[in-house]
């Protein structure tokens, strides 16, 4: 009899070890797939690359004039042309796929090293502290693109004083301004190409002489021989900084005001739906 129940519990604790080996190989296995699951590192794509191409070519306006007056805390602007008009979109606007005003073509008002204003009627009151200043404005296209001729500008080093031009001295040196990107763009038809544009007094670009180096988010060196738009590609979401330095033909900044300058602008994705 207790031959019996002896054989009866030895076959009895070998079923149970064949089955405890085979589940616990099973499980173990779940659990290791599992941790190689949740420990996965998902890898990023890389960043696109900043790239600066060509800007269309636009509409001219080659007899287009600009003058200006300060007095009495108020900027008064005559613009003197057939063909441009403050308040009007430019006629290749929707072609462009880059941020457009919806408010027309308009100045821009560079006081020294301050982002401008956008200006759609020719009077603009602000006041200005008392000293010195370089006061640019030139003709703008609806998507901000200067008008490059020398009639289509006005540039000064004036002398303020209670809010009025007591001086304005013609600027002789050689100079560059910052005008786009600025701000905030949104969505894809604005990110996608970023207009560069800047501009330029006493100067001539070229390969030889003199040049502009924009340094997009202080690491990517671009160096400009010729005075025009650009297009800036691959820039990333969120904010972004170019910096422009006007060079001489051995490289060196130029010794001139206002010069290296900066800007910083910030691009943000397609809003969600419903959003």
């Amino acid at each position: 009899m207790m031959n019996r129940l002896f054989t009866y519990l030895t076959v009895f604790c070998a079923a149970c070890f064949l089955f405890t080996a085979c589940g616990g190989n099973a499980g173990d296995s779940a659990d290791s797939d599992q941790t190689a699951t949740d420990t996965t590192a998902v890898t990023a794509e890389p960043a696109a690359e900043v790239t600066l191409t060509d800007f269309s070519a636009s509409p001219e306006f080659p007899e287009a004039k600009l003058s200006m007056d300060y007095k009495g805390g108020k900027f008064t602007f005559k613009v003197d042309s057939k063909t441009y008009k403050l308040s009007e979109q430019t006629t290749d606007a929707p072609q462009k796929m880059c941020a457009n005003s919806k408010d027309g073509q308009h100045i821009h008002l560079i006081i020294d090293n301050e982002p401008y204003s956008a200006l759609y009627k020719p009077e603009h009151e602000q006041e200005l502290a008392d000293g010195d200043h370089y006061i640019l404005a030139f003709l703008s296209r609806s998507y901000h693109e200067s008008i490059k001729t020398p009639t289509a500008h006005s540039l000064v080093k004036g002398t303020v004083k209670g809010n009025s031009l007591t001086k304005a001295e013609k600027v002789t040196e050689p100079m560059v301004f910052y005008s786009r990107p600025k701000g905030k763009y949104v969505g894809k038809s604005e990110t996608d190409k970023v207009m560069l544009d800047f501009y330029l007094a006493n100067v001539t670009l070229s390969p030889d002489g003199y040049k502009v180096v924009a340094t997009v988010n202080g690491d990517r060196n671009f160096t400009i021989t010729e005075w025009k738009p650009y297009f800036l590609e691959g820039l990333p979401m969120g904010d972004n900084k170019i910096k422009l330095t006007l060079i001489d033909k051995d490289g060196n900044a130029v010794a001139s005001p206002l010069n290296p300058v900066e800007r910083v602008f910030t691009l943000v994705d397609d809003p969600a739906p419903g959003q």
